[in-house]
């Protein structure tokens, strides 16, 4: 049994990570940075200049904002200005009315709002609002969040664009592949419990994604007849449905909240639903999904920890593994078993690029997923990939590692080569 002192770290990390969101959650970090740099002005800015890193850019440019039928940052940015509040955090928009809605597309006719790409930067999570009130006394005021989506790390009044300091980064809590797994399996079932509103949310995403045609309705497309004749009425047909569904809604602009893993719906998603949709038709016991959900998010945060919140590797590989691992645990497997798993990920998955949040994540989610229960299944069956094949370690842990160097070091190249293809094309 892990001692009560580790346990309540781990649950405040996990607490810190797995946060309700609604839509993309850069647009939604975007808008609520502009919402709370407007609540600073103390009234709606007659022009906002947006200061992004690459990273940002990239992940709002093709994605629905919910409830408009738009996509891009120009409608969140008008939004969070007009009907935002910094304390609904990533759900800062679930005030909006058809009314707000109007308002925010004349705001943007009228040219108010600027946005550039931030020059000098590191750091792949930076958002800068710079906020400018009219008058005989104009005001400016700042915001800036950086390093996680809803970290603001200034804000106040400014006279002018200089660079801004960066948070001191504080080391995070130290995990590991033994250190998740024995948690989630070990702790009272009582303390953990919480991570089961992450079941009500995702799931319930996925049902009224069911309601509507959002993005390539992919996981309407694989609940029908011909679908069925093709993948059968299965558990992997009804695990890959259940997920797409809600990232269509999600990645589309439906107005449903998601929760959320390591500042990523789509990462959330992954990480739920298909183990939600496994224990149930498997007939897992309810403490059962609780600890496999548990394992799940937490085996992503524990991998996010390296690769960074932002990065050039898709998140659906991070949050895979988690599930995977989550199903493993769920068809009896053990910790040499969940090891297996893993490996098998890593082995399968690695260099799946991130060209930003949009409708067509759902077919990346699905790649996802579909791994993950098939290196589940091989690991069940004793088998797992060899240390002598490609970048796997024997330790579970370095095979992790290895995973998120190529991601945050060796496809830095990678991600600057999508950013300018993405900002270049004639459409």
């Amino acid at each position: 049994m892990i001692d009560k002192k580790t346990r309540e770290e781990i649950i405040r990390l996990v607490r810190s990570e797995v946060v309700p969101a609604i839509g993309c959650t850069e647009p939604m970090c975007v808008a609520l940075c502009t919402a709370k740099a407007t609540e600073q002005l103390g009234c709606r800015p007659a022009r906002i200049t947006a200061l992004l890193s690459a990273n940002i850019l990239k992940n709002a440019m093709g994605v629905g904002i919910p409830g408009t039928g738009m996509i891009g940052l120009p409608i969140a940015i008008a939004l969070g200005a007009i009907v935002g509040k910094s304390e609904y955090q990533l759900e800062v928009l679930k005030d909006l009315t058809p009314e707000a809605l109007e308002e925010g597309k004349r705001y943007i006719n009228e040219g108010r709002i600027d946005i550039q790409l931030k020059q000098g930067i590191t750091e792949k999570l930076y958002v800068e609002i710079i906020v400018d009130s009219e008058g005989e006394k104009p005001r400016r005021e700042t915001a800036i969040i950086a390093g996680s989506h809803t970290h603001f790390v200034e804000c106040g009044e400014r006279t002018d664009q200089q660079d801004s300091p960066l948070p001191s980064s504080l080391p995070p809590m130290p995990l590991t592949l033994r250190l998740v797994y024995d948690f989630a399996t070990t702790a009272p079932l009582d303390e953990i419990r919480f991570i089961e509103e992450a079941r009500e949310y995702n799931m319930n995403a996925a049902r009224e994604a069911l309601k509507g045609n959002y993005g390539h309705n992919l996981g309407k497309t694989i609940d029908r007849p011909l679908s069925k004749g093709i993948f059968g009425n299965s558990i992997f047909c009804h695990i890959i449905a259940r997920t797409a569904s809600a990232c269509d809604a999600r990645m589309g602009g439906a107005m449903i909240p998601v929760m959320s893993n390591s500042g990523s719906g789509n990462q959330g998603i992954c990480a739920t639903n298909p183990v939600c949709v496994y224990a149930k038709e498997n007939e897992n016991t309810e403490e059962e999904l609780i600890r496999a959900l548990m394992l799940s998010h937490l085996t992503a945060i524990y991998i996010k920890q390296s690769l960074g919140t932002l990065s050039a590797l898709c998140g659906c590989v991070v949050a895979s593994i988690g599930s995977s691992v989550g199903i493993t645990y769920l068809m009896g497997g053990s910790y040499d078993r969940i090891c297996a798993a893993v490996k098998n990920m890593v082995a399968n998955l690695t260099g799946m690029i991130c060209d930003g949040a949009k409708p067509s994540c759902s077919l990346k989610i699905t790649s996802g997923v579909s791994t993950a229960v098939l290196s589940a299944l091989l690991a069940m069956e004793g088998k797992c990939v060899s240390s002598s094949e490609g970048i796997v370690d024997d330790c579970v842990d370095k095979c992790i590692h290895n995973l998120t160097a190529i991601g945050a070091n060796g496809m830095g190249p990678t991600d600057e080569m999508v950013l300018r293809i993405m900002t270049s094309k004639g459409c």
